[in-house]
């Protein structure tokens, strides 16, 4: 993993994989991969990162699936 950045003003988690240039983007609720030209995944957005990430932690602590839509 290269970086790891959170923005707390637009509450949006940025996860870079490589410095690779981005091609093109697939949208799912609220995750934003970025790949490129080659699907290779280059950078993950989560929105509303605080609430995504407080769902993932209580799905854990329940034992539950997590599901992403």
């Amino acid at each position: 993993m290269k970086k790891i950045k959170y923005n707390k003003d637009s509450d949006i988690l940025l996860i870079e994989f490589s410095d690779k240039p981005i091609d093109y983007a697939e949208e799912d609720g609220q995750v934003i991969i970025h790949f490129t030209k080659n699907e290779e995944p280059v950078l993950l957005e989560i929105l509303d990162a605080k609430e995504f990430i407080m769902n993932a932690l209580a799905s854990l602590v329940n034992e539950k699936e997590i599901v992403i839509t």
